[in-house]
C-alpha cells in the first residue's frame, strides 16, 4: 500500500493484486480475538482505499508462482499478468517449528481475520462450557487458557483475556466466576518481550502479574494434545490440562518467497525463515526490477543482522520502492540505498499499562498506553476506521464491556455431562 500511494503522481500503470479485497491492520487483531473490536472496525476495502488514485487496478486473485522469462506473475486462474517492476510483500504465516500438521489444528495463530474470529470462538466457547458442566476437573481445564510465546502478540493476548475474565465478563455467569480463568503464559527465554530493555520486559512482566497472568518463562512446549500440553521446564516435563491453546511464538515467510526462488534460481537465497535475500535496494539478486519488502524480505545490516518483520519496515520500504520506481519509470534510477529509520518499538499490556522504547528513550504505564492509542489508530488506513476505533476505544474504557463478544462458525461444546434440555 504504502508503494503504490508513493506513485499516485506517476506514469505508471499499477495492477495491485491481493487474494482478499481488504487491506487488514494486523497489530489490532488480537481486539478482534477478544471482543474489543469489530473485523470491520481494522479492516478497509482496498478499492475503497484507492478509488481516487486512477493509475491502480485491483485485483482479487491469488498468485501461484512466476515466470521470469516472460516477465510475469502466473495467476491461481493460471492466467499470466505481465510486469515491468514487480513488488512482492506477501508478509508472513505462522511457524510452529515442523509440527504444523499436529499443532495449527489445535493452537490457533493471529494473522487473519479468520484466526482472529476463531480464537475469540474458543475463547468465549470455553466459558460457556465450563458454565454447563458439573465435572471440576473439566470446568478446571476449561477455565485454563494457554498462550505460547511471549513477545507482543502473547502478551497483548494475555492482558485482553485477563481483562475479558476479570471485569468485562464479571457477574454474567451462574455456576462459575469468570475470574477463576487461569491464563498462562509460556515463554521459552528468561523474560516476556526479550527483545526490549531489559527494564521494560520487567515492567510488562509485572504489570502482567498484576492482571492475574501465570508466566512460564524459561519452559519450553514439547507437545500439544486437544485437552492438555505438555511442557519442559528445568529438565522435567510438566502437563497442564487445557482446551484452549493459542500459538504466539513464532513466524516464517510466505511460501512465495520459495516460489519466486524456484522461479529465478540458486542465485536466489532463502534465510532459515525462508525469507528472500535482497540488496541494499530491496531488489533480489540479478533482478533489478524485482523487489521483496516487508516481512518477506531479508535485509542484510552491516552488523549482520537483518531488519526486523515489523510493520514500519515494511511501510518505509514500500515508500522507498515507489518513489525509486516512479524516478526509475523517469529515466533516473537513484542510487541511495533503503535506510530504515527506527521509531521505536511499543506493545500495550493492559488498560492504562503500556510500554514504549525508541533509542535511549524509555516509557512504561498510562502515558505509554496513551503513546500506543495514538499510534495505532493514526497507522489505520482510513478515517471511517480511526472514528470507529476511537468510540469503541472510548466506549470500552468508560463501561470495561466488549460488544463484539460474537460466538460464530461451527460451534462444538464440551460438557462433562449429558442432559436433555429444553
Amino acid at each position: 500500500m504504502a508503494c503504490v500511494r508513493a506513485l499516485r503522481s506517476s506514469e505508471a500503470e499499477i495492477k495491485l493484486v491481493d487474494r482478499r479485497n481488504f487491506h487488514l491492520f494486523q497489530p489490532l487483531l488480537y481486539q478482534v480475538a477478544t471482543g474489543g473490536l469489530s473485523p470491520a472496525n481494522i479492516a478497509a476495502p482496498l478499492r475503497s482505499i484507492f478509488k481516487k488514485q486512477k493509475n491502480v487496478q485491483v485485483l482479487m486473485a491469488g498468485v501461484d508462482g512466476f515466470d521470469m522469462a516472460k516477465r510475469s506473475v502466473v495467476l491461481d486462474d493460471k492466467s499470466e499478468l505481465p510486469f515491468d517492476y514487480l513488488v512482492l510483500a506477501t508478509g508472513s504465516t505462522h511457524h510452529y517449528f515442523g509440527r504444523d500438521a499436529d499443532w495449527e489444528p489445535l493452537a490457533p495463530g493471529l494473522k487473519t481475520i479468520e484466526d482472529a474470529t476463531e480464537i475469540r470462538r474458543r475463547l468465549l466457547t470455553a466459558f460457556e462450557a465450563a458454565e454447563e458442566t458439573d465435572d471440576p476437573a473439566m470446568r478446571a481445564a476449561l477455565l485454563t487458557i494457554v498462550i505460547v510465546g511471549g513477545g507482543p502478540t502473547g502478551v497483548e493476548l494475555a492482558g485482553s483475556i485477563c481483562e475479558l475474565s476479570r471485569h468485562t465478563m464479571k457477574n454474567e455467569f451462574r455456576a462459575i466466576d469468570p475470574s477463576s480463568a487461569r491464563i498462562v503464559l509460556i515463554e521459552n527465554s528468561k523474560m516476556v518481550l526479550d527483545r526490549y530493555h531489559g527494564s521494560l520486559s520487567e515492567a510488562a512482566a509485572r504489570d502482567l502479574k498484576m492482571l492475574g497472568v501465570e508466566l512460564w518463562n524459561e519452559t519450553r512446549l514439547m507437545e500439544i494434545r486437544p485437552d492438555h500440553v505438555i511442557v519442559s521446564h528445568a529438565g522435567e516435563s510438566k502437563r497442564l490440562d487445557t482446551y484452549t491453546v493459542l500459538w504466539a511464538a513464532g513466524v516464517k515467510a510466505s511460501s512465495l518467497g520459495k516460489k519466486l526462488a524456484d522461479s529465478i534460481g540458486p542465485t536466489v537465497q532463502l534465510d532459515r525463515g525462508g525469507r528472500v535475500a535482497v540488496d541494499s535496494q530491496c531488489a533480489v539478486a540479478g533482478y533489478s526490477n524485482v523487489f521483496v519488502v516487508g516481512d518477506l524480505a531479508a535485509f542484510s545490516l552491516a552488523d549482520g543482522t537483518t531488519l526486523p518483520g515489523v510493520a514500519p519496515v515494511a511501510m518505509q520500504q514500500g515508500a522507498y520502492l515507489g518513489n525509486l520506481i516512479a524516478k526509475t519509470v523517469k529515466g533516473s534510477r537513484p542510487t541511495s540505498p533503503f535506510k530504515y529509520w527506527d521509531k521505536g518499538n511499543m506493545a500495550t499490556i493492559g488498560r492504562s499499562r503500556a510500554i514504549v522504547e525508541s533509542g535511549k528513550w524509555r516509557m512504561t504505564g498510562q502515558l505509554a498506553w496513551l503513546a500506543w492509542l495514538f499510534i495505532h489508530i493514526l497507522y489505520l488506513a482510513r478515517f471511517e476506521n480511526r472514528m470507529l476505533v476511537l468510540f469503541q476505544w472510548s466506549w470500552s474504557y468508560i463501561t470495561r464491556n466488549r460488544t463484539a463478544r460474537l460466538i460464530t462458525g461451527k460451534t462444538k461444546v464440551i460438557t462433562g455431562k449429558t442432559k436433555e434440555t429444553l
